[in-house]
């Protein structure tokens, strides 16, 4: 693996010439590392190896007068165990660079408090054989599911309910169980003397210690059997149970909770833990979720920016519809989406759809991102690398097959990740969108690539290649030639392999300058500036073949709106539901107008128009005039027939007047009043009522 300080020098400290190197740091040169650490008055030290990150921390704190910070970067899987390693100095200067960057901020964290009460649903003798491994450290429960093909035990060790679960819900130290009694056989009351086996003719009562009710004749014999304690009523109503839990161990063959990223703490191991390889390891998890715990809040909510509902009317979906973890669901009472932090997981999937930026994601913050993406690129720039692809990837499975490709290049069994692919770590694959992405290629990335190890749910791996057709749309309209997205999937090192050694000598067209904004903290606002920097440099239309509007795949959350005329009333109820502003009427005179570069396309003004006279048109406008308000639609107005005052519109009167035409109780005077104003109406109404009352005198 060879280095170059200079090279690295000339990128990270632009004042030095050359880096000092030191290739045994961890071994012969550790008083270079101790030196470090005390000399460099507080300020943070990179360590660019994390395999001895356990051995210098435990320097660090036994070197008396260490006063500076540590971080640890890993170049060396991810670029210098490549068949590129000769020029992978680039991407690890980008890499360093990228290390030396301040921690995000701090966000909101969201608590958790487990009393270790455990609910194993089950057979008997499966939830049995669980609780007994788990008894010495958690209340156990049992809700039995059948006898299994032991059976329980003779000695009831633990507390057992049977019945018909109703509902299974919550989270680590949250779960509510509601469940119907619905068996002749009370288990708390049971004592398993057998009694009851022995005198059943039918054999209808079988180890788990409840009546199979096809089989039961209702003779009565096992109410005799019973006795004293009272356990069996063949007369029972069936009775509804609740009880609450920190949390849940399933071992039924399907699971209660069918996600695909379960609540924390729900547990389904299918067979029961000896069945499994995962058995010993869910046990051991099981043990450790006694006590008070913490995780970040993955995500900000704004509702003034969300276009889910207005006036009872549902628009965007797509958060709810793309979220694995149930977190998310609609609220229509309060016009918004609720989002519960409890049952979020952190994929960042509802952000990333997101047309507005109503979500946003803040593990870390899209600004936080945007600097670590446009560090990343501009010091491989900088260091002289060419043509740079982000890999973006998840901080568990991405990071565990990298480095497995590392290892297995250094054996000269793999590739390697090409010099010119720079990983970027995310907590998951699925928390980056199209603002970031498109702010990448205008800071000079040529490709950008999220790999995906098949732990992600379908729905990301679907929304991803959606939004990156959006994102790709927008940039082969505006006559950048190549393929700039693209999904890897890969679950093993040397499928990654295949899809990296693809990425090798693939050519992308790219803004002849890097751009220099900051990410915002507004999606749209970062989306607006990365569009107008890859408009300024847009290659069709310096040559003039940009069509006039380039048009994008349904869901785009750019676009514009047609309006029927002729259906239209101008009633103006679509300017009300519109969250983004970009419908405006006119205070002056009866007009609908509208301002391109405000529609999010969340489609509330189409479902919203009575007179199903809007429909979406994606697409984008790369001119001024997307910026501007533009008339779609105006009337002649409707004065009023008695002060004749404009209040409305002669369509919209006219139609009114058409559909009430025929009803009792708009008939003479009545039907005249609604051509009036409000005012002249009460007047008129008032006018007729003391007319009345001077004739009855």
């Amino acid at each position: 693996m060879p280095l170059a300080p200079k090279t690295l020098g000339a990128a990270l400290l632009p004042d030095k010439k050359e880096l000092p190197l030191h290739t045994t740091l961890c071994r012969r040169e550790a008083p270079a590392f101790q030196r470090a650490i005390t000399g460099s008055g507080g300020d943070e030290v990179v360590v660019a190896c994390t395999q001895e990150q356990r051995l210098f921390t435990e320097l660090a704190g036994q070197t008396p007068g260490a006063t500076s910070p540590i971080r640890f970067v890993n170049i060396r899987e991810t670029g210098g165990w490549s068949r590129d390693a000769r020029t992978a100095m680039p991407k690890i200067a980008a890499l360093l660079a990228a290390a030396s960057l301040p921690d995000p901020e701090p966000v909101p964290t969201v608590s958790y408090r487990s009393q270790g009460r455990l609910l194993v649903i089950g057979p008997l003798d499966q939830a049995e054989h669980a609780a007994a491994l788990l008894a010495d450290s958690l209340q156990v429960s049992i809700f039995s599911t059948g006898p299994g093909e032991r059976g329980g035990a003779q000695a009831r060790r633990f507390p057992v309910v049977a019945g018909r679960i109703e509902s299974l819900a919550g989270w680590l130290g949250a779960f509510q169980l509601g469940w119907t009694q619905d068996n002749p056989i009370d288990l708390d009351l049971c004592t398993r003397c057998n009694a009851c086996m022995a005198a059943c003719p039918e054999q209808a009562i079988g180890f788990d210690y409840q009546i199979d009710a096809a089989r039961c004749t209702s003779h009565g014999d096992c109410v005799k059997a019973c006795g004293v304690a009272g356990a069996i009523d063949l007369q029972r109503e069936p009775q509804v149970h609740s009880a609450e839990f920190d949390l849940v161990l399933d071992l039924g063959a399907e699971p209660q909770i069918d996600w695909h990223a379960p609540p924390q703490g729900y547990f389904h191991v299918a067979g029961g833990l000896a069945a499994q390889a995962q058995g010993l390891q869910t046990v051991l998890r099981l043990r450790e979720l006694v006590g008070e715990f913490e995780k970040p809040k993955f995500f900000d909510y704004k509702q003034k920016l969300c276009a889910h509902s207005r006036n009872e009317q549902v628009g965007c979906n797509a958060c709810v519809e793309v979220c694995s973890a149930h977190a998310i669901r609609s609220d229509k009472e309060h016009q918004r989406i609720v989002v519960n932090p409890n049952l979020c997981v952190g994929c960042g999937a509802c952000t990333t759809v997101c047309p507005t930026g109503a979500l946003a994601y803040s593990y870390p913050r899209a600004p936080e991102q945007g600097r670590k993406l446009r560090t990343l690129l501009s010091a491989y720039l900088q260091a002289g690398g060419r043509e740079p692809v982000l890999l973006l990837h998840s901080e568990e499975g991405g990071r565990t097959l990298i480095e497995q490709l590392g290892r297995q290049a250094q054996l000269g069994k793999a590739q390697g990740v090409p010099a010119h692919v720079i990983p970027v770590s995310l907590f998951h694959s699925a928390s980056t969108g199209i603002d970031l992405w498109l702010s990448a290629v205008a800071y000079g990335a040529t490709q950008v690539a999220v790999l995906f190890t098949g732990e992600e749910a379908p729905q990301y791996r679907a929304a991803t290649a959606k939004q990156m057709e959006i994102a790709q749309a927008l940039l082969r309209g505006l006559g950048y030639a190549g393929t700039h997205f693209l999904a890897v999937d890969a679950a093993t090192p040397a499928a990654l392999d295949a899809a990296l050694t693809e990425l090798r000598g693939t050519r992308q067209q790219v803004p002849a300058s890097a751009a220099r904004h900051a990410v915002a903290a507004e999606k749209r606002s970062t989306l607006e500036l990365a569009l107008d920097h890859l408009v300024e440099s847009a290659p069709a239309l310096k040559d003039q073949t940009a069509p006039a509007a380039i048009a994008l795949p349904a869901g785009a959350p750019l676009g514009a709106i047609e309006v029927d005329k002729d259906k239209c009333t101008l009633c103006l109820a679509c300017v009300s539901a519109c969250p983004a502003s970009a419908l405006q009427d006119n205070a002056n005179a009866p007009q609908l107008r509208f301002i391109e570069k405000n529609c999010v396309q969340c489609g509330l003004c189409a479902t919203t128009c009575p007179e199903n006279a809007i429909s979406l048109v994606p697409r984008f406008l790369p001119a001024p005039e997307r910026a501007q308000p533009v008339l779609l639609n105006e009337a002649k107005p409707w004065s009023c027939i008695r002060c004749g005052k404009p209040f409305g519109t002669h369509k919209a009167i006219e139609a009114m007047l058409g559909k009430l035409a025929g009803h009792a109780m708009f008939q003479g005077e009545a039907l005249e009043r609604l051509k009036m104003c409000s005012d002249c109406r009460v007047i008129d109404i008032y006018t007729a009522s003391n007319e009345v009352k001077i004739d009855q005198l």
